[in-house]
């Protein structure tokens, strides 16, 4: 299969359209049927049902919807590893770090603390990341290594090293009654009036069903939270960055989080190895 064919079914798949798809794509219409056609005939699958009036995806299309991704996001990934590692042997580029912005402050200041000590460390340049999206950055190659939180982040493919566990906490406005409250549970959390846990877009850049406000970044979550318009289940390290309109309790039940630092198995930096080690000895 050909980038190129690649690049046309995912367009299709997500639009479910194939007018929307060729705007998109920016060619005709029929090229792109052509095109289609032709990769089902060469993979001896359907991948998309057709009627008149709509475009769903077969079994083998939703495989190959995920399949192709991680193809292309592979591709992308080497292809920006391959021009930083170029810029970094001649020292015009050091190693990109992707975290969660509010998240391990603490930890990340002590990390690249260690790691500026070293006597061959490069420039660390961080790249702050809403909920969920330094695994993506990791993957894609915008960043060389990033610190992940088990049990949200996957680290399937990644090579890892534990950093910390700790518990987590519910943020609510400073002014809520149970603040004054030892411990929560989660029980009491999904069901308080009028704090609802927000929802973050997925991949595709749509929103999960559900009560909570659409949230898309850090500080806009923390402000709604200030409102008294939602509250937020965090690792109990966030307590130290936060404002003073703005509380945390502990949640008695909530899973355990567990912080590593991830990168590709198949990096040969030595900037990414002395920052994991760096990691390592804290």
């Amino acid at each position: 299969m050909e980038t190129r064919e690649l690049r046309y079914f995912i367009a299709v798949a997500e639009e479910l359209h194939f007018g929307k798809a060729a705007q998109r794509l920016g060619i005709a219409q029929p090229p792109l049927s052509r095109a289609i056609h032709q990769l089902e005939r060469r993979l001896g699958a359907a991948l998309l049902e057709r009627t008149s009036r709509t475009v769903t995806l077969t079994e083998a299309g939703s495989v190959l919807l995920r399949e192709a991704r991680a193809a292309l996001d592979a591709i992308e990934a080497a292809e920006r590893r391959t021009r930083r590692a170029a810029l970094t042997a001649t020292g015009h580029a050091g190693v990109v770090l992707a975290t969660k912005a509010g998240a391990a402050g603490e930890l990340l200041a002590k990390l690249l603390d260690t790691y500026a000590a070293e006597p061959d460390a490069v420039t660390v340049d961080l790249l702050l990341c809403g909920i969920g999206e330094q695994e993506r950055v990791l993957r894609d190659g915008r960043a060389d290594v990033a610190l992940l939180h088990l049990p949200f982040d996957s680290t399937a493919g990644f090579d890892t090293e534990e950093l910390r566990t700790e518990g987590q906490v519910v943020i609510l406005p400073a002014r809520h009654p149970l603040t004054v409250r030892p411990h929560v549970q989660m029980a009491e959390v999904t069901k308080l009036p009028g704090l609802p846990v927000p929802r973050w877009p997925g991949r595709d850049g749509t929103y999960p069903d559900g009560p909570g406000p659409q949230v898309r970044e850090h500080a806009q979550l923390l402000q709604l939270i200030a409102l008294g318009r939602a509250c937020w289940i965090a690792p109990e390290s966030c307590r130290a960055q936060l404002r003073d309109d703005l509380a945390a309790v502990p949640v008695l039940d909530a899973p355990m989080v567990t912080t590593v630092i991830a990168w590709p198995p198949h990096s040969r930096s030595r900037a990414v190895a002395g920052l994991v080690q760096a990691a390592t000895r804290l």
